[in-house]
């Protein structure tokens, strides 16, 4: 089914309570991956105090360090801000988006990531984003609590999950950790050739574009797996034309 390719994940949640509203959230829609970065220190007990009888869920919770380690197998990720980020790909038609997204994860895990409390999602982080969600809030007062967030989002999946069943999409994407090593031997490709010669900061902003670009495209595996050969050999090839 393709809740089950749905994965849930909260990078930095600062309050227990929001991380157990989500549970009930989940449990509630049918969603059973839940994956915390860094979370606020909490005991299972604290959530199953506001996720009555969500032990299945708790028990699967998976914990990680870092971010990028937390989305590795992700074939797509939906990050999530109240805030418009200019030159990101925004979205904010969360019913069609949902259909797509059930779509994608019949090629592997959909990712939806909400940021921290306080502050949301920082630039790294959607960084590695393909799609930035903006719910359709009053724009007077936008800003949503996470358990909310989560369950707006969760429950227009499971709508449609039981509607008509989504088209048959192409191969699989190739997945987060694939971009990510991608992003790096470009970042050594495009200092190798001296492409940005403004400073860190121009650097780093065609990188983010250059980045952008690719993950639009969607490519698949092999087709990433070739960009990445390309890039590497730029890099050998540069470095043997300054010894």
């Amino acid at each position: 089914m393709p809740l089950d390719q749905i994965v849930v994940v909260l990078h930095r949640p600062r309050d227990v309570r929001n991380i157990g509203a989500v549970v009930r959230a989940m449990k509630n829609m049918g969603f059973a991956r839940l994956r915390l970065v860094a979370p606020a220190p909490y005991e299972p007990a604290d959530l199953l105090g506001i996720a009555h009888r969500s032990e299945d869920v708790v028990a699967a919770i998976e914990r990680y360090d870092d971010l990028p380690a937390a989305l590795a197998d992700a074939r797509y990720v939906v990050g999530t801000s109240e805030r418009a980020h200019p030159g990101r790909p925004m979205r904010a038609d969360l019913r069609p988006l949902a259909a797509e997204l059930l779509a994608r994860a019949a090629a592997g895990p959909v990712a939806v990531l909400f940021g921290p409390e306080d502050n949301g999602l920082d630039s790294a982080a959607l960084d590695r984003c393909h799609a930035v969600l903006s719910l359709p809030a009053d724009p007077a007062y936008p800003s949503l609590n996470l358990a909310q967030a989560a369950l707006l989002v969760l429950y227009e999946l499971r709508a449609a999950a039981i509607g008509p069943p989504p088209p048959a999409r192409p191969a699989a994407p190739a997945t987060a950790a694939e971009h990510e090593r991608f992003a790096e031997v470009l970042a050594a490709a495009m200092d190798a050739v001296g492409f940005v010669k403004s400073g860190d900061g121009a650097a780093a902003a065609a990188l983010r574009r250059l980045r952008a670009m690719v993950a639009r495209a969607e490519p698949d595996s092999a087709e990433l797996a070739l960009l990445t050969a390309l890039m590497r050999e730029v890099v050998k090839r540069q470095g043997r034309e300054r010894v």
